[in-house]
């Protein structure tokens, strides 16, 4: 089955994870590449047939379809071909330690809100995996991550455009119990082909419990780790001279002791002049901590961050999404409601320092607060500042580009609020029908530096969630929503109503309404209906409506969400 998707008022299918480590191959195949895929499915697909002797052959095909109306009070835009479609299909094949496999895309054209340079279609993925017991490779593209990913994280969503994998090869090495290394070399998938830098990379980890016998069976336990990964990119600048070499190094401590767990990592980078900082010279760093306790009852999880000058591509000159080489994790709520996710942050890597602060409570049954089936408290607040910038001298201004651009204290935060996010959540059983979830929400948000428009939006809201089960099979949900804002487009209201009959039907109805707004004739519902069915591992859903312009956002990277009027219809089968 789907999983609504609260944060965008549609219905969003979860696909079967199938993320191998795969080879990349241009969209406009050549007859070479061509022969290349023949030759690949000529291997594959007689060891299919054989899988009854050991292999087995696997995957999955995946097909979005929206057609469009130009809707001038929404701003939905007008769509010449008034029917665009995404589509997936993977196949792989495991045969005891070895592991190949391929991916079909076809955009025909990209749905509106992914950057059109995907149109047409083509094999971008082909792979080859074997893993032994103290050695593995892969050649072809893979998705790998080092530490949290502040020097390395090659990933895919495709629910945000993301897919940075590396097109070269991979080494895994255990060479003794507790000792892990990994090596890699490659370009980064770039839409159909390869972006033009060149990603080298390693990575260590020690877990001294395994390492030194004596420790197996403590409680206890230490893991060292620590990551070096340069670019390699021409210079062929006609105004700056840029370094070609990139290096940055990233060591890590984790400690786990009973229900406490501590993680520090640190990452640095040499000068790395781009796009993204407007070609200054100023090193970056990066530090994440988090602490997290977990005890009779109760969770606690602290984390704090600071970002400063971190962009890492294999490309200087790209933007967005594209050929990111790490990732920065944010410092933020991930929110799951429509209208608290409304201004989602996204993570700063020009600057940004703050912390969050996250306490999880279960109220026994019983007692007066936690009822019969107990009650479950969740606090969350969220604090995120521009970092300190200094002339690097007196003629010189913050960030002139060519220079060093500034200085910056390392514990001194900037002058600007970004985010102020408090949160509380109470979930409670009231019978074995019915199951009531209540949110609160305080907002500051600056959406002026995040967004580049507007003014710091100050922002209330409210939720209220409420199942009822009167059946194993059958669910009805209601979801009540309220923000209250004078900033940007004012008020809104939400309300919708959701069926679904275990386990094959599905039915929803939202509306949003931004009644607030300061233009009167602006003032639209974004009416919204779904209906999915799933049978196996088959499952088809069918939308009209209306959905509104915006920002969606996972894990604090975020896309443009253009307004849209209009049918869609996500088919997906696995096997």
């Amino acid at each position: 089955m789907g999983r609504f998707n609260r944060a965008t008022g549609t219905e969003r299918s979860v696909t079967p994870a199938f993320r191998p480590a795969i080879v990349t191959m241009p969209a406009n195949i050549t007859v070479p590449g061509l022969l290349t895929v023949l030759a690949m499915l000529l291997f594959i697909l007689p060891l299919g047939l054989r899988a009854q002797s050991g292999g087995r052959l696997s995957g999955n095909f995946q097909v979005d379809v929206q057609s469009y109306k130009t809707d001038s009070l929404i701003g939905a835009p007008r769509v010449d071909e008034k029917l665009l479609s995404n589509s997936y299909a993977n196949l792989r094949y495991d045969w005891g330690k070895f592991s190949a496999g391929l991916r079909y895309e076809g955009y025909l054209n990209t749905l509106q809100g992914f950057d059109s340079k995907y149109d047409g279609i083509g094999i971008p993925y082909l792979f080859a995996d074997y893993q032994a017991e103290d050695l593995g490779f892969t050649v072809g593209s893979f998705y790998e991550q080092f530490g949290s990913g502040l020097l390395l994280r090659a990933w895919e969503d495709k629910a945000l455009g993301v897919d940075n994998s590396i097109n070269g090869v991979r080494v895994r090495s255990t060479p003794m119990p507790g000792l892990r290394i990994t090596g890699l070399i490659g370009r980064q998938r770039h839409f159909f082909g390869l972006g033009e830098g060149l990603v080298r990379a390693i990575d260590g980890e020690v877990t001294l419990n395994e390492l030194i016998k004596s420790l197996n069976d403590k409680a206890t336990r230490l893991t060292f780790g620590g990551s070096f990964v340069s670019k390699y990119q021409k210079d062929s600048d006609p105004i700056y001279k840029l370094p070609e070499n990139v290096g940055a190094w990233a060591p890590r401590l984790q400690l786990n002791s009973g229900g406490f767990q501590l993680m520090v990592e640190y990452a640095g980078k040499i000068n790395d002049p781009s796009a993204d900082n407007n070609f200054i010279y100023k090193p970056g760093e990066a530090l994440l901590l988090n602490a997290t306790y977990s005890g009779s009852g109760i969770g606690i999880n602290l984390t704090a961050k600071r970002v400063d000058n971190m962009s890492f591509r294999s490309d200087r000159a790209e933007n967005l999404n594209k050929l990111m080489i790490n990732y920065l994790p944010p410092i933020s709520k991930n929110q799951i409601y429509s209208l608290m996710n409304l201004y989602p942050y996204s993570s700063q890597p020009n600057g940004e320092m703050g912390m969050q602060a996250e306490v999880m409570y279960q109220v026994k049954r019983g007692s007066k607060i936690g009822g019969k089936y107990g009650t479950q408290i969740s606090l969350n607040f969220s604090a995120v500042n521009t970092i300190e910038r200094l002339p690097v001298n007196d003629t010189t201004p913050v960030g002139t580009n060519g220079t060093m651009g500034y200085t910056s204290s390392f514990f001194k935060l900037g002058p600007d609020k970004l985010l102020r996010d408090f949160n509380i959540e109470i979930s409670r059983k009231l019978s074995q029908k019915f199951k009531l979830i209540t949110s609160y929400q305080y907002l500051v948000y600056n959406q002026l530096l995040l967004e580049g428009k507007g003014e710091t939006v100050k922002a209330h809201v409210a939720v209220a969630d409420i199942t009822w089960k009167p059946s194993e099979e059958h669910a009805i949900r209601m979801e009540l929503q309220g923000l209250w804002t004078r900033q940007d487009k004012g008020n809104w209201a939400m309300a919708m109503l959701e069926y679904s009959i275990s386990p094959h039907w599905f039915f929803a109805v939202i509306d949003q309404w931004n009644y607030g707004n300061p233009d009167p004739d602006k003032r639209v519902h974004y009416l919204y209906g779904s209906m999915a069915y799933a049978r196996d591992a088959n499952r088809i859903m069918i939308s009209y409506g209306k959905q509104r312009e915006g920002i969606l956002c996972v894990g604090g990277v975020c896309r443009n969400v253009p307004a849209m009027n209009g049918l869609t219809m996500t088919i997906t089968s696995s096997f």
